[in-house]
């Protein structure tokens, strides 16, 4: 194992470039098989050529996996349901601490349920190389507009859920997991502090995203993966960190739950549904606030 012979820069050094070849090597299939799945628009073609598309990405998340053994210990404390399969659909929810969060994620996931999708701004789609993967990979872009810009522009309003609807009418065609940050930004004391959120450890919970996805996916989607993730000796590290092995510890919880009847239905056009959709985002999140305590009283110990 590299880590243990070599300076930490160095270390880091050599595992981002061994990311960056892996990340080279699959980018050509994958944008090749998304150039032929724009030109043969044809249902069953498109099915063959979305498996292809997801079967180099679980390549390519497997051989960053190898990776990281071959460069840097890490312990992963990894706790998951035993029904979990690939040929299910999935709204995933997690806490937000890293950007290191999506890499664990899909290594903790990888091959146990269909691959993970994000919502991601539209900005990122600039992102060298890995925006042409996340687009042929069918990521959906979101354009996020606040209240003050749909003030001074009205016919803007409802873009952003037809955006997420053309999105999720790609998705009803093959099993998959969709991920939501429900905090909608990464923890930091500082955002904690400015929210004066009510939970110990995490940020408040925005339930749009949720209920967009269950508005538009309730018939293919009935459960929520709800994961819990923690580092135990560094709360918020960074992608160096994980390079260098800064990051020695990883806990994740996850548990799968049954998406309640009071919050299905059509989160768009009821106001009431909204709030009940809230409510209940707002009591997995008490049950995570809670658990996350538990996990780090234990790490302190």
């Amino acid at each position: 194992m590299l880590s243990k012979v070599l300076p930490k820069f160095i270390l880091g050094s050599i595992s981002f470039l061994l990311h960056i070849v892996n990340t080279l090597f699959w980018v050509v299939p994958i944008l090749c098989f998304a150039l032929l799945k724009l030109l043969l628009p044809i249902p069953f073609i498109r099915k063959i050529f979305d498996r292809l598309l997801n079967g180099c990405a679980s390549n390519w998340i497997s051989f960053n996996g190898l990776i990281f053994k071959l460069t840097k210990k890490i312990e992963w404390n990894v706790d998951l349901p035993s029904e979990l399969s690939i040929d299910g659909w999935y709204l995933v929810m997690a806490n937000h601490q890293s950007w290191v969060d999506i890499m664990v994620l899909q290594q903790v996931f990888n091959r146990k349920i269909p691959f993970l999708k994000f919502f991601l701004k539209q900005q990122l789609i600039w992102v060298p190389v890995l925006g042409l993967a996340w687009w042929a990979l069918d990521f959906p872009f979101m354009r996020r507009y606040t209240k003050s810009f749909i003030k001074k522009n009205p016919h803007m309003k409802g873009k952003d859920f037809e955006t997420t609807k053309k999105a999720c009418e790609k998705f009803k065609t093959i099993p998959i997991s969709i991920m939501n940050f429900s905090e909608g930004t990464r923890f930091t004391e500082e955002k904690h502090k400015k929210q004066q959120s009510s939970f110990q450890n995490l940020l408040k919970p925005k339930a749009g995203g949720i209920g967009y996805v269950l508005t538009l996916m309730g018939e293919e989607i009935n459960q929520i993966l709800d994961v819990t993730i923690d580092y135990p000796n560094h709360h918020s590290p960074s992608f160096w960190d994980l390079m260098t092995g800064n990051l020695d510890k990883v806990v994740v919880r996850a548990n799968l739950i049954t998406i309640p009847e009071q919050v299905q239905g059509s989160y768009i056009e009821s106001s009431q549904k909204r709030r009940q959709v809230q409510k209940w985002v707002n009591e997995l999140w008490q049950d995570k606030d809670q658990l996350l305590s538990e996990l780090r009283a234990i790490e302190e110990k």
